[in-house]
């Protein structure tokens, strides 16, 4: 196949979108944008991506910021284990670079989760290197170009690929032949519905579109079945707010707090009784209204239950090991005061 970089660098300078990260590619700002990128829109990226500059301007910053403070601005991008990762890189950036990232592939790529496309893309986007940047918009774009049936969840697969992907990329303009592949990706040879072929510079050239294959391209490995497991939430309200419990750091929403839950099980009224009354509630009164509980991965209701602190406990919120126990062996419950309504939940988590 006759190189694709000359029409497709053209291409991209005609087409491109103006994204504050793309103007000005530092690393620091082309890491931050890689990191939120995953899994979100570009669209709803942006907001954050100025806040948290605004916030956190450089990585010297990033590293200093407070958990709270670090999760507040992370807030409503999910995944926050990315935001972990990224202030624990900035973290050992400060302390073996200087608080600049370096101009290496091998070293990016040795930071806290930083994989093979994030350490290509600023390695190529910020310092010019030679090396590959291969997201799912590469690997759907070169999949299609040489009509290739290969599963692209697969490492061998994906290494072929890649390997194609360096063929056509022109040394000296490395980091816009990488964004011009994803950008192609995203806006004409898309993942939902069929490619644009009219609008892409390499119709001429794509065996897929010759074929009349780009449907069924590119293949993906099928989906493992879903692991359900059973849970039982209580909300238990005061006047002073809810009891909650924080997550392990590190499994399924590590880290993040949560209404009391015992995971792994599907608990009957008087069991859940039984154990918030371990805990110092009192779950003598009458039962309040069916009332609804929602998680991220969990649906399911039953019958709330009105409870109140027998003693005074510490202005601190219950933490430790969700499970079979929804709290560590000497409980840490939360704010003081009369609970007003407590309301079980059962459901799954997927």
């Amino acid at each position: 196949m006759e190189n694709i970089s000359p029409a497709l660098l053209e291409w991209f300078y005609k087409n491109r979108r103006s994204l504050p990260f793309r103007e000005d590619p530092t690393p620091y700002h082309v890491w931050l944008s890689e990191v939120m990128l995953q899994q979100t829109r570009v669209s709803a990226v942006l907001p954050y991506y100025y806040r948290f500059l605004e916030e956190l301007p450089d990585i010297p910053a990033l590293a200093a910021c407070g958990e709270e403070k670090l999760h507040k601005l992370w807030e409503g991008l999910g995944y926050y284990s990315r935001v972990r990762n990224l202030q624990k890189a900035a973290k050992l950036v400060c302390a073996q670079y200087g608080g600049q990232l370096p101009a290496d592939y091998a070293a990016l790529r040795a930071l806290p989760g930083i994989g093979e496309y994030t350490a290509g893309a600023i390695a190529s986007i910020s310092f010019g290197l030679p090396v590959p940047a291969v997201d799912g918009n590469v690997l759907r774009v070169f999949s299609r170009l040489y009509n290739d049936p290969g599963v692209i969840t697969e490492p061998t697969v994906k290494k072929a690929f890649t390997a194609r992907v360096m063929e056509h990329q022109p040394p000296e303009k490395a980091g816009d032949y990488n964004q011009a592949l994803m950008e192609l990706g995203a806006l004409v040879c898309v993942p939902n519905g069929a490619p644009l072929c009219g609008q892409c510079p390499l119709a001429e050239v794509c065996l897929a579109r010759a074929a009349g294959t780009t449907a069924q391209l590119p293949q993906k490995a099928k989906p493992k079945p879903r692991k359900i497991v059973p849970v039982t939430l209580a909300l238990v309200e005061s006047p002073a707010g809810f009891l909650v419990q924080q997550r392990p750091e590190k499994g399924l929403l590590a880290g993040l707090w949560q209404p009391v839950l015992w995971e792994g099980e599907h608990l009957l009224q008087a069991e859940v009784l039984a154990r918030l009354t371990a805990l110092g509630l009192d779950t003598g009164a009458p039962p309040c209204p069916p009332q609804s509980t929602s998680l991220p991965t969990s649906s399911g209701s039953c019958p709330g239950y009105s409870c109140a602190f027998r003693r005074r406990a510490p202005r601190r919120a219950m933490s430790g090991q969700a499970g079979s126990s929804c709290a560590p062996p000497t409980p840490c419950l939360g704010r003081s005061g009369r609970i007003s309504r407590c309301c079980c939940d059962f459901g799954n988590l997927l």
